[in-house]
């Protein structure tokens, strides 16, 4: 990749998806807000790129992509669909879309039920070409979702699906996690499924505690000196401490715990957003996470 845009609206950023735009590629990749994983895929510029149906091209420097084109590769077996504030005629299949530019018609298309080609509902000038093409999950790309994450993806890792945080009668406790994994049959990949669990991490837990619930952390991080001291009431008198806090990072899960340096125990918990602008962005998955709170009337 030589060159990407990042699209986002840093005020609202759950506003609208999140746009990578490939601009040497002619491809932009939108990503679902809420779960920031890929819902459209969008060749905005077919002349960048080549594309192929069934191993047969059908476009390419030699081969433009005209309606007639997609009609002989796809089939259309269905009426498309005139758009006339657009002025774009599309076409559309299951999770594929293409949309053709008809901005020279002083009218809109007539129709004619018996007119070539499949197309059976609007007559379109010969050699139009496409202008977008849309791939997505679903029949409809106004409706359509992002996708579960491909098991062929979860590379022995475990993703959060959402997380709770718990409350007892004096506040927060902890964390109650729905976990997702690619579990498989006896030595068969073939048969790898989704697997879907719950664990539960409490502050005060061990370190040990926290190992056998949540697995290894992808990394540990060990706190600098604490800068919060300059606010005690006598920071010079203050001996060092020969050991610090640190933090297990579960990127994966959006999640860091961090652990008292003396007591090995579960001090905080850190719930990472992922929101684009963020120093952090793009170290770790989204933490979907809910938080209980309590009116008092």
């Amino acid at each position: 990749i030589k060159s990407l845009t990042v699209f986002f609206v840093l005020q609202s950023p759950l506003s609208h998806d999140l746009i990578l735009n490939l601009t040497q590629d002619g491809i932009k990749l939108l990503f679902d807000a809420f779960n920031q994983r890929l819902k459209v895929i969008e060749v905005y510029d077919l002349t960048k790129v080549k594309l192929k149906y069934c191993g047969v091209h059908f476009n390419s420097q030699a081969i433009a992509p005209t309606i007639e084109q997609i009609d002989q590769s796809f089939g259309a077996t269905h009426p498309g669909v005139y758009n006339s504030a657009e002025q774009l005629f599309h076409l559309n299949f299951r999770g594929l879309s293409f949309s053709f530019q008809l901005d020279s018609w002083t009218e809109t298309p007539k129709y004619e039920p018996n007119f070539a080609h499949g197309l059976a509902s609007l007559q379109i000038p010969h050699g139009a070409t496409v202008k977008r093409m849309y791939i997505y999950n679903g029949n409809s790309l106004q409706d359509t979702k992002a996708p579960l994450m491909p098991l062929s993806c979860f590379l022995g890792n475990v993703y959060a699906e959402n997380v709770d945080v718990l409350r007892d009668g004096t506040g927060p406790s902890g964390l109650r996690l729905r976990l997702l994994s690619a579990g498989c049959g006896p030595g068969v990949l073939a048969d790898a499924k989704m697997r879907v669990f719950e664990r539960c991490v409490y502050f005060g837990d061990s370190c040990q505690d926290v190992l056998s619930t949540l697995g290894s952390p992808h990394k540990v991080f060990y706190k600098s000196e604490d800068k919060m001291k300059i606010h005690s009431p006598s920071p010079h008198k203050q001996v060092p401490s020969k050991c610090n806090d640190y933090f297990f990072n579960y990127f994966t899960l959006g999640v860091d715990i961090l652990f008292d340096a003396n007591t090995h125990k579960v001090k905080k918990f850190v719930l990472h957003t992922n929101y684009p602008g963020h120093y952090n962005f793009n170290i770790y998955h989204r933490c979907e996470f809910k938080i209980p709170l309590v009116i008092k009337r």
